[in-house]
């Protein structure tokens, strides 16, 4: 019977002891870490439990770092198995911070972006609602290597690129998300697109230079398909383009509100009024709109266009060089009036 008391004893002094560690470490392991603002942690392939704890140590109270380091070792967890950034509050635990970074951050984001001159502006405005930093996509699409991986060089990978508004997992690493852009891509130029393009005696990639021609040209789409026409009439006939807005993207100045005789000089290939045929590139990223009514352009007769006077946003267009000329005379001197240079 003694035996059996001391037994009693030895367990429940056990319980009490596992009971009083397990409180023990539930308490270190859910303390609110105490950080004196918020701030971000960045996980990429490259970052290690050790980087990630000296982070914690700097920001936070010190047992952080240790309980979110011993929580990693003991689960046999990868820090670094989703890419992102992670942003750190005064009340998340070590336990919080750990089911943050093992398990990610599975919440999305809508992402639009639209009107896109450069690659800077686009992985600005991808990044913008996405825990991705900008400078990580924008070197991505300009490494050459990165680019032939999906089909393109650094020149043409931005056609890859379609504006629209994407639902995207915040927390995603570049390659991801161009492995979904390329995937939007490819669904986008289907069988019927590229038979029409075929049929036009026209690429994809040269159909989206000359849509962003085309939208650099008009905003209104119910002119696009005449532009569109327009300019492949040009082609057609071996005629210059003679693009201002190509001229435009030539210079770097996009608020160049009027072409003069001196940048019509400037040496670039993008340059229309010296060189004939497309640029070799897109001068924005175009919309699918653009895109649409340049693969469905309108027949006609036109090769010259100009802006209108009654700067409506509309153009006229022309068949011949004397009705050109009138056109332009006459939205020159409204130019003038309104002393617009």
């Amino acid at each position: 019977m003694k035996y059996i008391k001391v037994g009693i004893i030895v367990i429940i002094s056990l319980l009490v002891i596992t009971g009083g560690i397990g409180y023990y470490l539930y308490h270190k392991i859910t303390t609110p870490n105490n950080c004196k603002e918020t701030y971000t942690l960045y996980i990429d392939e490259n970052t290690t439990l050790e980087t990630v704890c000296n982070k914690l140590s700097e920001n936070s109270n010190e047992n952080t770092a240790y309980w979110v380091e011993k929580i990693f070792e003991i689960k046999k967890r990868k820090v670094n198995r989703y890419h992102g950034f992670y942003k750190i509050t005064s009340q998340m635990s070590a336990w919080n911070i750990y089911n943050l970074l093992a398990l990610g951050d599975n919440s999305t984001s809508t992402i639009t972006f639209n009107n896109i001159r450069t690659k800077r502006e686009l992985a600005n405005a991808i990044c913008k609602n996405l825990n991705m930093p900008a400078d990580s996509l924008y070197n991505a699409i300009c490494d050459n290597d990165v680019c032939k991986s999906y089909g393109f060089d650094t020149v043409s990978i931005v056609t890859m690129f379609l504006p629209d508004s994407y639902n995207i997992y915040k927390v995603s690493s570049v390659k991801n998300f161009l492995d979904r852009m390329k995937k939007e891509y490819n669904s986008y130029w289907n069988e019927a697109r590229l038979n029409i393009a075929k049929d036009n005696g026209m690429t994809p990639y040269e159909i989206t230079i000359l849509a962003s021609i085309v939208e650099e040209e008009t905003k209104k789409t119910d002119e696009m398909a005449t532009v569109a026409g327009l300019y492949i009439n040009r082609l057609k006939i071996d005629m210059p383009l003679q693009s201002d807005p190509t001229v435009k993207f030539a210079t770097g100045d996009f608020s160049l509100r009027r072409i003069l005789n001196k940048h019509l000089e400037i040496e670039s290939p993008y340059n229309t009024y010296k060189y004939k045929g497309l640029p070799p590139g897109p001068i924005r990223i175009p919309s699918k709109v653009a895109i649409e009514k340049t693969l469905n352009y309108q027949l006609s007769k036109y090769i010259y266009m100009c802006a209108k006077e009654d700067f409506s946003g509309y153009h006229n267009f022309a068949t011949t060089l004397r009705e050109h000329n009138n056109n332009a005379a006459k939205y020159r001197r409204e130019l003038n009036r309104l002393k617009i240079k």
